[in-house]
């Protein structure tokens, strides 16, 4: 098995681990939290009311732990790209900073509002503080998601025009493709379940 695969394998670890992160924090005993509900303080209550404190700390540390997982998986595909087009791969590895440096801040950021919020006895003080927090890191989140479109169109195009050894099929073995899909679903951890598929296709085609 060649070095990239393992990367590929890990990075499927990794994303299957953020995926039940991201779950720990969205889906709770009441019901599951969506960023509308930070309007409502009735609601956010009452959604968190029964969720343990060590819920959103696990899902900070593991993580952060997973996206370290997922990082290896991406950069052998920017390595690989590189034979093919260097401009693409170039493109593919900015895309991939933006995506995991200042999304690791924006998973830890989620965390530790959630943490605070549940610590604070989810007052109207502590939803207010924690949604003014998110308002002033959403940076983290706008970069996260451009770098994930960045890497995943250029690969999508690269691939789609033949640019590359992979059949033109293949492209449907993408990130951004896949969670377009799930998004519609509501399924929570939905890009991550996206990345574990798309490393899954790719094992058996490169």
């Amino acid at each position: 098995m060649t070095v990239m695969k393992i990367l590929m394998i890990t990075a499927i670890l990794g994303h299957l681990l953020c995926g039940y992160c991201d779950c720990l924090m969205i889906y709770t005993p009441s019901g599951k939290f969506g960023f509308q509900q930070m309007k409502d303080g009735n609601r956010m209550r009452e959604t968190f009311r029964s969720v343990p404190l060590h819920n959103p700390m696990r899902s900070i540390m593991l993580g952060v732990l997973a996206l370290f997982l997922c990082f290896g998986g991406y950069y052998s595909l920017c390595l690989w790209m590189r034979q093919f087009s260097v401009p693409a791969s170039v493109l593919m590895l900015t895309g991939i900073v933006l995506f995991f440096i200042p999304g690791t801040a924006h998973h830890v950021i989620c965390g530790v509002a959630e943490w605070f919020y549940i610590r604070m006895g989810m007052t109207e003080e502590a939803r207010k503080a924690i949604t003014e927090f998110f308002r002033k890191t959403a940076a983290t989140m706008i970069a996260c998601y451009l770098g994930l479109i960045l890497f995943s169109a250029v690969l999508f195009f690269v691939v789609v025009t033949g640019r590359t050894s992979l059949p033109a099929w293949s492209c449907v073995f993408n990130v951004l493709l896949i969670a377009s899909v799930l998004f519609p679903m509501r399924i929570g951890g939905a890009a991550n379940w996206a990345g574990a598929s798309m490393f899954l296709g790719l094992l058996f085609v490169l």
